[in-house]
């Protein structure tokens, strides 16, 4: 039966891995937040870079970090709409999707409404897939990999501004 730790930290652990029980060499690790006694498979098996005492895996740790807190960088610029430090000429996909107006969906479904027209209506006038369009209008152009062709279609077609000028 696994033994649990009480948030201590300390290097007690009765000589047994704090998640399997194993007995052995045990390593310090992070292991969903909690700072554990591990035996190195309860660590591999979790992910986390474990110590010994030793510099053994921190170079994969340190990396891993470094490339989570860029992702949440770029996350945090796209959400707020700040490109300006993206380096310049850097390959980026030719149908880049612009920043988007906060309410860019429910202004496509309006404009839709106002002609009369259906989503599947919308979507055949435009040579568009009937998902794109609902994407778009349920604000999730981003997660649909909706192009900037697209929004440049819906912008023209509806008479609507959706892309932000900033």
């Amino acid at each position: 039966m696994a033994k649990y730790s009480t948030g201590s930290g300390g290097s007690d652990a009765g000589g047994s891995c704090e998640l399997c029980g194993a007995d052995g060499d045990l390593r310090t690790a992070d292991v969903a937040g909690a700072t554990l006694q591990v035996c190195s498979d309860c660590a591999r098996d979790h992910g986390e870079a474990a110590s010994s005492g030793s510099d053994d895996g921190s170079r994969d740790d340190q990396d891993r970090k470094r490339k989570a807190a860029q992702n949440a960088a770029k996350l945090h610029d796209a959400q707020q709409g700040d490109a300006a430090h993206w380096e310049s000429g850097a390959d980026y996909d030719d149908d880049q999707l612009p920043y988007l107006v906060p309410d860019y969906g429910s202004r496509v479904t309006e404009a839709r409404q106002e002609r009369g027209l259906q989503t599947g209506e919308l979507a055949e006038k435009l040579d568009l897939d009937e998902d794109t369009v609902l994407a778009v209008e349920q604000g999730r152009a981003t997660q649909a990999n909706v192009g900037g062709s697209t929004i440049t279609l819906l912008e023209d077609f509806l008479d609507v501004e959706l892309a932000d000028a900033r």
